[in-house]
């Protein structure tokens, strides 16, 4: 089995078996897992689930991905139809295009030891827009580890005043590949980032129950942009799929324009996965799960460390997504 593990597996292992409570366990551990697209998240949260899950572990260990809990297709026709002049939501993706109440649900329930139906959602129905299937995945305890992965999982809403700080001090241009350049000014306006940052803020429910969390990061080891990683490696998945089944599939720069509108999530919020939100507890949207502790703070504009801060582990990746380091934060 060692030859199909991916290097990185056993670290981010060893990782959550050192944070994970002695048997018998009332709930599972909580791991959350944030990649960039075409990083090789969802291969290694499969390969580390097959991993705990045998011999000498045998752990019960359940995937969720943050992609099975988008909004059915009706709702997220109407998301865009409301949001017609926010590009970002002009399909789903992007925090807003997601079922926060069905996410928290499943969510609590494994972290209080009960059973849940996980969503299915299949990407490939109404000519690419997707929809959720009926029924769902049933998963019954005893779970030992639940798996949440996501491109934006841990990502913070913040309070207006460092929002408006971080659009001043935004990038102008976002390197896609050598001499071509996303305008990120001219892409997206200041109100669709706002918008999406309000709509971030219902999701803090759902960060607040992870117990752990692990991170993939893309270190370039020439002077070129992280952000034109994601790219590549989105481009390269799309050649694969495409060799695989005949060519069906995006073209270059339908990639690229699909890979855009996810960079402004990466811009503004990724620091929440180690800084966490500048929002107030007072002035967030939150339903409150887990008593609403651990991930903000009262004091308005200050931001409060996430409650997995001392138990992440950060994998950093290479042009050709080799692990070229693990540091813990």
């Amino acid at each position: 089995m060692s030859d199909l593990i991916p290097p990185a597996v056993p670290p981010i292992a060893s990782h959550i078996l050192a944070h994970l409570p002695p048997s018998p366990r009332a709930s599972p551990l909580l791991v959350g897992i944030q990649g960039p697209q075409g990083s090789g998240k969802t291969f290694l949260t499969s390969s580390l689930q097959r991993y705990l899950s045998s011999s000498p572990h045998a752990l019960s260990v359940c995937v969720l991905s943050i992609d099975d809990l988008y909004l059915p297709h009706a709702l997220l026709r109407k998301v865009a139809e409301e949001s017609k002049e926010n590009r970002l939501l002009q399909g789903r993706g992007l925090p807003g295009t997601h079922d926060i109440q069905v996410g928290g649900a499943v969510l609590r329930a494994l972290r209080e030891g009960r059973e849940a139906v996980l969503p299915v959602f299949e990407k490939s129905s109404n000519e690419g827009e997707g929809d959720r299937l009926p029924g769902g995945v049933r998963v019954a305890p005893p779970i030992d580890v639940m798996l949440l992965e996501g491109w934006f999982v841990g990502f913070a809403p913040l309070a207006d005043e460092e929002l408006e700080r971080m659009w001043e001090g935004a990038p102008g241009q976002i390197e896609r590949s050598e001499g071509d350049a996303l305008d990120l000014r001219a892409f997206v306006r200041k109100e669709d980032i706002v918008d999406i940052n309000r709509r971030l803020r219902e999701y803090v429910g759902w960060w607040e129950m992870l117990d752990v969390f692990v991170q993939l990061t893309p270190r370039p080891s020439r002077p070129i942009s992280p952000y034109s990683l994601i790219y590549k490696w989105r481009l390269e998945q799309e050649h694969n799929m495409k060799a695989k089944n005949g060519g069906k599939g995006m073209s270059d720069d339908a990639v690229k324009s699909f890979v855009d509108r996810y960079i402004p999530g990466y811009v503004f919020f990724s620091e929440g996965v180690t800084q966490g939100t500048s929002l107030s507890s007072r002035s967030r949207i939150s339903d409150t799960q887990n008593g609403g502790k651990g991930y903000t703070d009262p004091s308005t504009g200050v931001r409060a460390q996430p409650r997995w801060i001392g138990k992440g582990v950060r994998v950093l990746i290479g042009e050709e997504r080799e692990v070229v380091g693990v540091e813990e934060f």
